[in-house]
């Protein structure tokens, strides 16, 4: 019987973030699904991914609004929240949440944070 490598789905809409986590996520040896907006993760499913990264700063629906429905959906499913504006990690809605990473974030400090909630 063949381990499965664990499911983290990452959504971003700059290709280059998409890129870069895809490869630090891939060289951890995890699988991964990239969306460049969260209509296209939703319109994908939710069923197979262990672990979800999203920007919060994205046109359409933003990454307090996809983690909202993804909780509605799978409350069991891990979040990780990044942004690159500053001034939202500020905001009332980021206040106490746990898994928020400002760009540019410390990649082993975020795997280790993955890795956490995998166990």
């Amino acid at each position: 019987m063949k381990n499965q490598r664990p499911v983290v789905a990452v959504v971003d809409d700059d290709p280059r973030v998409l890129e870069s986590l895809e490869e630090l996520l891939e060289a951890a040896d995890y699988s991964v699904r990239s969306f460049l907006s969260a209509d296209l993760l939703l319109r994908a499913g939710l069923s197979g991914i262990d672990v979800l990264i999203t920007d919060i700063g994205m046109p359409g629906m933003d990454g307090f609004e996809l983690r909202d429905t993804v909780k509605a959906a799978r409350p069991e499913l891990p979040v990780f929240l990044i942004t690159g504006r500053h001034e939202i990690t500020d905001q009332d809605r980021a206040k106490g949440i746990g898994g928020l990473f400002r760009k540019p974030f410390d990649a082993q400090v975020l795997l280790a944070a993955i890795g956490d909630v995998l166990q």
